[in-house]
């Protein structure tokens, strides 16, 4: 699989070096006084520096007020289980609670939703299918 590249603003870089690298164990690239790049599960995300901020539109999706804007991983479901665990013990606010969503159905996935410290949305998820990532 091809790596994504994903940039995204944050108002304290030093803030989200502790949430990506620290809490999510993320491992930090390059970076300058301006933006910081982090190995997201194999994946280049770049926190740059701004004061932008942004109004959090949401869509009910299986009963949950998901974030519009977000972005996130899906990993194995082991993994994803150890991260939901480790969030809890850190004492994480979840924006939503790890739980299944779409129990029965072919998209049946473990999800939580955490916000970073500048407010942005990440969904983590996992299937114990993964076959059933794409499937309708």
């Amino acid at each position: 699989m091809t790596p994504f590249h994903l940039a995204f603003p944050v108002d304290d870089l030093e803030a989200a070096r502790g949430f990506y690298h620290g809490l999510l164990g993320c491992r930090v690239g390059r970076e300058s006084s301006r933006w910081i790049d982090f190995d997201f599960f194999g994946h280049q995300i770049t926190a740059h520096l701004s004061a932008e901020t942004t109004a959090v539109r949401r869509n009910a999706v299986d009963g949950d007020d998901v974030p519009v804007r977000h972005f996130g991983a899906v990993l194995p479901m082991a993994e994803w289980d150890a991260l939901a665990a480790r969030l809890r013990a850190e004492g994480m606010q979840f924006r939503i609670e790890p739980h299944v969503r779409f129990k029965g159905e072919v998209g049946e996935q473990a999800t939580l939703f955490i916000d970073d410290p500048a407010g942005n949305a990440l969904e983590f998820k996992a299937f114990a299918d993964p076959a059933r990532l794409f499937r309708a």
